[in-house]
């Protein structure tokens, strides 16, 4: 059969998809709650179209294909229900794309990335990083006024991380020399997204305060799925800067639950799109209905949850670690 997206013919088969049809045309349309040979149902709307016959928006990834269809995907209204649904999502993820701390700091040093090496014990990879973004390791740090540490995450639950006393630590213990040319440090996408955690409850900082036991004691609240993640992809396309609602989402900041192996599961990233649902047998599952539901995931089903779920999550919810 014959459809015509965006006045383009384009061949599409009876029980294809118009996303599928669509994107195997080159046609480009966003999805979140889809993925390529899973099982899925439309949810976030983020595929909005137009039918060109009938004026519906129509959800792209579960909408089939028929004869003499004519959508539009570029179109001004539709382009607006994306952009609505997109901040609708963000108003309730509650997640740091990138720690405070390394985009604060004044050399371009990965701080997050830099203390993860320190806490796991490797200071030389830690000290690899420092060497690359100081010239002058030990003069450099002491000399500035340090705004990694006043915008760090852990001192708004009791005392910010010591990044400078860590730093000259790593410099002195692995002999970093003074002097080395640090090589010009890539400059920051100001144009990305960057979805921010908010303000902990006394009841998050409490469990943050005896969970988090760190050498560094640093909170790591950089998502561990930013650079796969979907939602922000497709928020930074739209030219969505920073969330437009208030933050709605009444799940815990920074609950880490380990799945098992290298996966790792963080509810309050969770967008509900059900691909981790559809996609496993007695693993994750819904709970409640309505604006209050969520996906979890009950104890017992942990051990039938596959690490291939994290290549279907479309955002830093469901991820994999190297432990």
């Amino acid at each position: 059969m014959q459809i015509t997206i965006n006045n383009i013919p384009v061949e599409a088969s009876g029980e294809e998809t118009i996303l599928r049809a669509a994107r195997r045309a080159g046609i480009e349309i966003p999805s979140l709650c889809s993925a390529e040979g899973a099982v899925h149902k439309s949810s976030c709307m983020v595929c909005a179209v137009r039918s060109g016959a009938a004026g519906q928006i129509i959800p792209a990834c579960t909408t089939l294909a028929t004869e003499g269809m004519e959508i539009v995907t570029d179109s001004e209204d539709v382009l607006l229900v994306r952009t609505l649904s997109l901040e609708l999502l963000l108003s309730d993820h509650r997640a740091d794309c990138e720690a405070p701390c390394s985009m604060l700091c004044p050399s371009g040093l990965d701080v997050e990335r830099m203390l993860g090496y320190y806490d796991t014990g490797q200071h030389r990879e830690a000290a690899e990083m420092i060497r690359a973004a100081f010239p002058l390791p030990g003069k450099e740090c002491d000399a500035c006024k340090a705004p990694c540490e006043k915008a760090c995450r852990r001192g708004t639950v009791d005392q910010a991380v010591t990044i400078r006393a860590i730093i000259r630590e790593v410099i002195e213990k692995e002999h970093l020399p003074a002097g080395n040319e640090a090589p010009p440090r890539p400059p920051k996408d100001k144009n990305l997204f960057y979805s921010r955690l908010g303000r902990f409850t006394e009841k998050e900082k409490s469990r943050l305060k005896e969970t988090v036991a760190t050498p560094s004691r640093c909170l790591h609240c950089a998502c561990a799925g930013r650079t796969d993640c979907k939602l922000r992809l497709y928020a930074t396309a739209e030219n969505i800067r920073r969330p437009r609602y208030d933050m709605s989402s009444s799940l815990p900041a920074m609950e880490k639950i380990h799945v098992g192996g290298r996966l790792w599961f963080e509810p309050a990233k969770c967008i509900r799109c059900g691909l981790c649902v559809y996609n496993s047998r007695n693993g994750f599952t819904f709970r409640d209905r309505g604006f209050g539901m969520q996906i979890v995931l009950p104890e017992e089903n942990r051990p039938n949850v596959s690490e291939e779920l994290a290549g279907l999550c479309p955002t830093g919810a469901i991820y994999l670690i190297e432990n």
